[in-house]
Parts: C-alpha cells; structure tokens; sequence
C-alpha cells in the first residue's frame, strides 16, 4: 500500500490546523488517510481520485458552513459509507460500521448513514412530488447536521457538474432547485442557496443564463461607476460622525434576476434593483440598532426613499434571524437598494445558522418537516466553532416516505403496512393485493413500511377484502374501504343465500316455513343471525346437500326436542320484533350490531357506547339517530320535539368496538405518553386509534386517547388504570 499524498488536500488541512485543535487535525488526517485507502482505484468522471469529491465537502463544511470535528471527518468518510452501504451485505457492513466507530466515534457513524440513506433516494424529477422529496431528505436526517453536510455534498456537485455526463446534468440541477436551494432557504443559508439556483439555471435554461451574464459584464463598469458616485456623499458624513462601517456592494442572483424577469415579463433592462449597496457597522450589540437609524437617516438626507420599499428587519427579524434595515432611494433617475446592518448581522444574514451556533433542543411533537427546520433555526446562536454537543432533534411527524418502482413518492402514517401502500395507490389495487416486494424482496400484505422503501404490489384476480386485514391496515382509507367491501359482500351473501334456500325448500317439497328452517339452522350451526346463514350458504361454507339432510331430520321426528327449541326461537325473534319497531306503543327500540334490521346511526355529538343510557330520535332524512340521555342536545331535542324521541335500549348479546375518547391531564414528565399507551395496549389490551398531547400551563401536558372499547363499563376500568400512573391528574371521557 503506497503511503498517502497529503499535499492534495493541504488547503483543507491548513484550514483545520488554523481553526481547530492538534486533535481535530490529527482525525482529519486519519480520516483522509483511512478513506484513501477504502477508496482506492475509485474515480470521478474526470479522472481525478474520488476522495477529491468528499475533501471537497469537508472544505465546505468547516469553511463556508461553519462546522465542525465530527462533521468534517463525516464529510471525509461519507463516499466510504454510501458505497458500502449501497455494496456490502449486512454482516460486513455491519462490520465496518463498528470499525468506523472504534476510531472515529458514534457520532460520525450516524452521520454517515444518514448521509448514506439519502444518497440511495431515487429522486423523480416531478415538481408537485417536490414537497414531499424534501420532507423525506430530512426525516432522514435524525441529526440536523446530516442535512448540513448534505447540502454541502450537494454544493460540490453543482461547482463540478461539467464533468458529469449530460444526463445527468439536468436532473441534479433540477434536484438542487428544487429540493436543496429550497431548504438551504428555510436555514437561512443564502450564499448556498443562491449559489444552487445560479448554477441550476446554467444547465437548464442555458441561454438564458448565458444572457443575463452578459448583460451583468456589460454594465459593470457603468455599475462601479455609478456605485461610486452614489456613495460620495454617504461616506463623506459617515466618517464625520466617527461611525465604523465598511461598503459592500452586491449584484443581485442570476436565477433572482431571471425569476423577476420571468414573472414580471420584463427584458433585462427592466430589472431595476439589480444590485444593492451594503453599509456594514462594527459595532456593540447594545448600540446596534441606534447606529443603524442613524445610518439610515444620513442615507436619506442625500436621497429620497420609496416608503413602498422599506423594510425594517432590525425591530423584528425574520423568521428564520435575518436582520437588516432595507430601503430604496431614488439617484440620478434609477432606484438603488440600501442594506444597513451590524458586522453580527451580516455573518448570519451571509451564513445563516451556521454563522456559529448552539444547539438547545427541540421538544418532539407532531411536526412537518418544515416546521422542524424553521424551529431549528430558531434554537441557533452564537457559540465557538465546533458543535461540540449532540442534537436530537427529529421531524417526529408520525410519517415515512414510500416509493413506487417508477419512482412515484407516497406518505403514509408510521406503521403502515404494503396492504395500506396499495389502497393508497387505487382501491381495486388494495382489494386484489396478495402481497409484494419491498426493496426487491418478497413481503407479505401486513409487513410494515419504512422510510424509502421501494414497495411493489402483487394482485390475484381473485382475491378479495377479509375481515382480518382491519387488524393490520393503519390508514382511515384502507379501513374505509375494506369495511364497505364487506358490508357489500355481506348483504350480497345474504340475499344470493335466502334466495338459494327459498328455491330449494320448495323443490324438496318440505313441509316447513322459512323462518322455521332458518331457525332451525342457526341452532344447529350455532350462529346468532339468518344473515349468517345465508352467508354459509351462498359461500357454499355448508353444501346444500347437508343442509337437506339437517332438514330432514328436523322433520322426521329424529330431532324433536331441536324443532321445539326452533319453534320457540321463531317466537322469540317475532315478539323482539314487534318490539323492535318504533311505533309500537311504549316498547323500546333494541339497538345492537345487525345492521339487516332497522336502520339507526350512533350520533357524533355525544358518540354513545354499549352500557350508555340512550334514546332514539326520528331525523327527517337519516332514519333514526341514537343519543346518550346527557347527550348536550337532548335536552333542547325532548322540548322542541318530543314526539320524535323514542326510548331505546342495548341488546344484551350486542357485540362490536366502539370509540371512546378519553381527556387526560398530568405533569409534563418523560415518557409519560409511553406509560398511558402500555397501560392501555399492554395491560387492557384495548387498541388506540389516536392520541394526541401539548403543552398546558403549570408544568403540565392535555390531550386526549381515542380507544375502541366493547362498552361503557370497559371505559370505567379503562379511566380507572390510567388515574393510578403517576403522575395523572385527571382522566374523564369526553363526547368526541
């Protein structure tokens, strides 16, 4: 192994040993030598060793995004881990892994992979998939400065994008516009961000790139000139007053310039601020802002200001922290944009979050991804160079990020199975779905999704929804639709089963009614329902042959005491419903699951359950609406209508999962929404449909649990279990 040339990357290296301590230098130069070694023979397309790119980015990170050790080395070791990651089975990459952590720490390892895991993303040049692409790169990147060296990687890419095949070209540039410039914006990092979009517009729109740049050298000289004279009389008064300031002047974006083009249909010309002077003040921060006034009204004393275009970022900043006081004067028949700001201000507003920084932490909750980016910005401030402290923060969104071959970008809850991906796609898929491929390897419909996976669906012509897939399925529009399939399913059975036993009593001939036989066979099947006979039958579960034999013996005498039991079975059902219906006298509608009979809907307002007090109401178009009896609108329902209430009853046998929402308060301690989920999954077995907690006042969490629960008295115990976790002050069911 020939000993590695360290003069290639000396400008990095200088850099590090002028900003960083002999043991950043010294893991510098074990990375570069460590990944010089990994990554011998590899080439870029030009040629040159492909360690040149990864240098490159390191150069980026520690220079022009301001961080530090772990990233830099991180920057170094990215292409090792990205190729072994794409090339190694498990075990060796595994391996490798472990090695990189024995001599480089934890830290760059995470890094690493996360970097890793968004270089393996096959990002489909789609603009309304845009979105999502970016709220998938950062759900990847569970350690802020994943993103950070990221958007460096990507920065080198652009500076070398010549070297790269043509086709290639586009759609990196494409990539770096839309995704990359536009989260470098949400950080505050302008310089990267402008430089992204400028580069980005040289390879899709050439020419009129290449106009633009034209036109910019051909009025450059006319620009200095005017700049000059323009700030004669500025800098004559500034000096008097013994303010420390120094000038810049800064020409406008190509791709700022092209998009005002663009939007306002204007030619070059007709792009009026197409550069802005910069007063810079050095100055204390506790005179920060009267300097910058009084800055401000010397600019203004020599030249008229467009009121229109004042902006004032001084009092309030940006949200992202960008402060400056703007306003555009009027000189010689050409309005000029006049920056003023503090040297502080400037190395944020040029540098964004990385002008130097600290992190505090992000409390964790439900938040996009732009949400989480704009809050990390937020948490930024000054601090010396390295970010020496780990983050933690997350997207926490509750979502992945899924693929389709072809590239197409789905989200979906956490916990989502390849079952719920293929309803997301089309529900004829969905309901023919026997499985799949995730990554290229067979799955199974209830195997659960990760963030990137590439999912594949598999269908059978003849498959069809089940009753089991509820178990599994996560999203509201799986559950939808495999509920109404069955609910179709279900009433098609039983009307192609009556139909088929009708048919079949009378060409046997059999001396018996119909309810009398139905009767008959649910006793002897030991089902609770004639809708659950018809299904036996018209799935062909029980072959007619047998059921002729049953009925036959029924008949014959053979089984006498079971035809009694039949007989009484008929008059039961008969007397239940008479009593069923709700126009007989004072009788009670009897409310259970049998959705063959009387029509009736659970109201929302006050969402009753098995074992509540309720009654019915007559609606005009809805058929009958079941209320709790303290239902908020019972009251005002009994005075303005009572002749459309009706009493109402559970049956007994009712059987069925209802919703009920629980409200808890308690301290605000870690891991407190993790005992109320065991407590209720763990100990009562009871599923969650959702829950959602924030902050209240006085050290303390509110939200609610939504649970399904076979009846009242379960949400007794329920509320019960969750008043004895520590730390709870009050648990109670609310109506929705």
């Amino acid at each position: 192994m020939t000993k590695m040339d360290f003069s290639r990357y000396e400008k990095l290296r200088a850099h590090v040993r002028s900003n960083f301590s002999s043991e950043t230098q010294r893991l510098v130069d074990e990375a570069l030598a460590y990944a010089d070694e990994k990554l011998a023979g590899l080439e870029r397309y030009d040629g040159r060793p492909l360690l040149d790119h990864a240098a490159a980015v390191a150069r980026i990170v520690v220079e022009e995004v301001g961080l530090g050790r772990n990233s830099a080395v991180s920057a170094i070791l990215h292409d090792v881990v990205r190729l072994a990651h794409k090339q190694l089975p498990a075990e060796e990459f595994l391996a490798l892994a472990a090695e990189i952590r024995e001599r480089f720490g934890k830290e760059v390892v995470g890094i690493t992979v996360g970097l890793a895991n968004i270089s393996e993303l096959k990002l489909k040049v789609a603009k309304e998939q845009a979105d999502n692409f970016r709220d998938l790169i950062v759900s990847y990147s569970e350690d802020p400065r994943v993103i950070l060296i990221k958007l460096a990687d990507r920065l080198e890419v652009m500076r070398s994008l010549a070297i790269f095949p043509r086709e290639k070209r586009r759609k990196k540039s494409w990539e770096a516009l839309n995704l990359y410039a536009q989260i470098a914006h949400k950080l505050g990092l302008y310089e990267i961000k402008s430089e992204l979009e400028d580069i980005a517009l040289k390879y899709l729109e050439p020419k009129d790139y290449e106009h633009i740049v034209a036109k910019l050298e051909e009025s450059a000289d006319e620009r200095r000139a005017f700049i000059a004279r323009f700030l004669v009389p500025i800098t004559e008064r500034l000096d008097r007053t013994g303010i420390r300031y120094h000038v810049k002047s800064r020409t406008k974006s190509i791709f700022s310039i092209w998009t005002k083009m663009q939007k306002q249909r204007v030619p070059f010309e007709g792009v009026y601020d197409i550069f802005a002077i910069r007063i810079i003040i050095d100055c204390p921060p506790e005179v920060e802002k009267p300097q910058c006034w009084t800055v401000y009204s010397i600019v203004t004393d020599f030249y008229t200001p467009n009121p229109q275009r004042m902006r004032d970022w001084i009092s309030i900043p940006k949200s992202n922290g960008y402060e400056s006081l703007h306003t555009t004067v009027s000189a010689d028949g050409r309005w000029v944009e006049v920056q003023i700001r503090t040297e502080r201000m400037d190395a944020v507003a040029e540098r964004g979050i990385a002008a130097h920084w600290r992190y505090k932490g992000v409390k964790q909750g439900a938040q996009t991804s732009e949400q989480w980016l704009g809050r990390l910005r937020e948490l930024m401030e000054d601090t010396p160079h390295s970010l020496a402290q780990r983050f933690d923060a997350k997207p926490a969104s509750g979502e992945i990020f899924v693929f389709t071959p072809n590239g197409d970008l789905r989200k979906l809850p956490e916990g989502a199975s390849l079952l719920d991906f293929a309803f997301d796609i089309h529900t004829g898929l969905g309901a023919t779905c026997v499985g799949g491929k995730v990554n290229n390897r067979a799955a199974a419909i209830r195997d659960v999704l990760h963030n990137g996976d590439i999912v594949e669906i598999a269908t059978q012509k003849n498959q069809t929804p089940k009753a089991d897939w509820l178990a599994f399925v996560v999203t509201s529009k799986a559950r939808n639709k495999i509920k109404s399939f069955l609910r179709e399913e279900q009433a098609k059975h039983s009307r192609m089963g009556r139909e088929e036993l009708e048919r079949k009593l009378k060409n046997w001939k059999f001396a018996i009614t119909m309810d009398e036989a139905v009767a008959y066979l649910g006793k002897y099947f030991k089902l609770r329902t004639g809708t659950e006979v018809y299904g036996l039958i018209a799935t062909q579960k029980v072959d007619l042959a047998t059921v002729k034999e049953i009925l036959s013996r029924h008949l014959s005498g053979e089984a006498a005491e079971e035809r009694r039991a039949a007989a009484a079975e008929i008059e039961r059902q008969k007397s239940g419903a008479a009593k069923e219906r709700p126009n007989d006298g004072g009788d009670a509608l009897v409310i259970d699951d049998d959705i063959s009979k009387i029509k009736y809907k659970l109201a929302k307002c006050c969402n009753p359950i098995k074992g509540d007090e309720i009654f019915g109401f007559v609606t005009i178009n809805a058929g009958i609406t079941i209320h709790r009896t303290d239902c908020p609108n019972a009251r005002r329902m009994r005075e303005l209508y009572p002749y459309r209430v009706i009493d109402a009853r559970w049956r007994s046998s009712a059987e069925g999962a209802f919703r009920a929402t629980i409200r808890i308060v308690a301290a605000d301690t870690t891991g407190m929404a993790n005992h109320i989920t065991e407590v209720i999954s763990r100990e009562l077995k009871l599923n969650i449909r959702s829950i959602n907690f924030e902050a209240a006042a006085n050290g303390c969490v509110a939200g609610t649990v939504s649970v399904e629960v076979p009846g009242s008295s379960v949400v007794d115990t329920l509320i019960h279990s969750i008043m004895r976790i520590r730390g709870v002050q009050r648990a109670y069911r609310v109506n929705n």
